[in-house]
């Protein structure tokens, strides 16, 4: 459960804040702007504050509360501008689209591969396949983790694929997440620009009805606050 304490807004009003601007395409001004109709005076920068501090804490509970995912990945990664410089959003869906896990990462090698696997196979466990573009940081990252199995005598090994064409699906996906940051013109710090990315993911989950739940998408992020 997220803990409010000390907020001088009410839960509810926080939340409707934090799960429209992850949503929906819109600039923290013109929430401003949406909140006052809606007669809450609350300016922009508090709802920045909001959305950083709140976002990662759903998003945690997103992934222990989404269906199962099926064993065969696909996994890439995408841009996002953070202080005028590119960084990389890592991300991975299984065979039916389903999101599995994100990261962001300023560098793009096979340490942050590595890194990526580590918390997708914690989070969503061990996949029978992984279909990536010819990326040979994102082989060596599989290959280190195969390494790891080996090492702890684990009798699993996962098989790399590599298919742009196969891969189209977490390519189709990625366009949710640019609709969304297009708007924001870059992140001013790589915190925010995480946390953030965390809340948009969560809302995509949601969109996909990974949480096994017909309630609606904000009555769904709400739900995940406890």
């Amino acid at each position: 459960m997220i803990d409010f304490k000390g907020a001088h807004y009410p839960r509810s009003v926080i939340l409707f804040a934090v799960y429209f601007y992850v949503r929906y395409a819109v600039s923290y001004r013109d929430l401003e702007e949406i909140m006052a109709e809606r007669g809450v005076m609350v300016d922009h920068a508090t709802l920045n504050r909001w959305v950083v501090k709140y976002s990662p804490q759903v998003a945690q509970m997103a992934q222990k509360r989404k269906i199962r995912t099926a064993e065969s990945w696909r996994m890439d990664e995408t841009y996002v501008k953070v202080r005028g410089e590119w960084v990389y959003l890592y991300r991975a869906v299984d065979r039916d689209g389903q999101t599995l896990d994100f990261m962001l990462s300023e560098k793009r090698d096979t340490a942050a591969a590595k890194k990526f696997f580590s918390n997708a196979l914690y989070h969503n466990g061990i996949p029978r396949r992984i279909t990536i573009d010819k990326s040979r940081s994102n082989a060596a990252g599989i290959k280190e983790v195969n390494k790891i199995f080996k090492r702890l005598q684990i009798p699993v090994k996962i098989d790399t694929v590599r298919s742009k064409y196969v891969n189209n699906i977490i390519e189709q996906d990625h366009r949710f997440i640019k609709r969304r940051t297009r708007p924001m013109l870059g992140f001013k710090s790589f915190n925010s620009a995480a946390a953030t990315l965390a809340g948009i993911e969560a809302a995509n989950m949601i969109r996909k009805r990974q949480l096994g739940s017909s309630a609606s998408g904000f009555r769904q992020f709400a739900e995940l606050a406890g």
